[in-house]
């Protein structure tokens, strides 16, 4: 039982820190004011992935993937509205 808990442990830190990565993402684009060297099709194809998989996460029973979906979604949204405000 122990290692099932530190298992959920290490696993609920990572969905909540893997998707923290995308902050420094947000924050280079808001800088440069330019996404000309990010693809656009990478972008909405993540994101649109992201979407459709969220469902799933909100009504599954692992509190991972719960939080990890979650996560996601709102980051990498970040992501993808900063690409398409400084899309030129």
């Amino acid at each position: 039982m122990e290692t099932e808990t530190l298992i959920t442990g290490l696993g609920m830190t990572a969905s909540i820190i893997m998707p923290l990565f995308n902050i420094p993402l947000v924050i280079k684009l808001w800088k440069r004011r330019s996404s000309s060297d990010i693809s656009l099709a990478w972008t909405l194809g993540v994101w649109g992935s992201i979407v459709l998989m969220t469902p799933a996460a909100l009504i599954s029973a692992d509190p991972v993937f719960r939080i990890f979906g979650v996560m996601n979604l709102i980051l990498f949204t970040a992501v993808a509205f900063s690409v398409l405000k400084f899309r030129k």
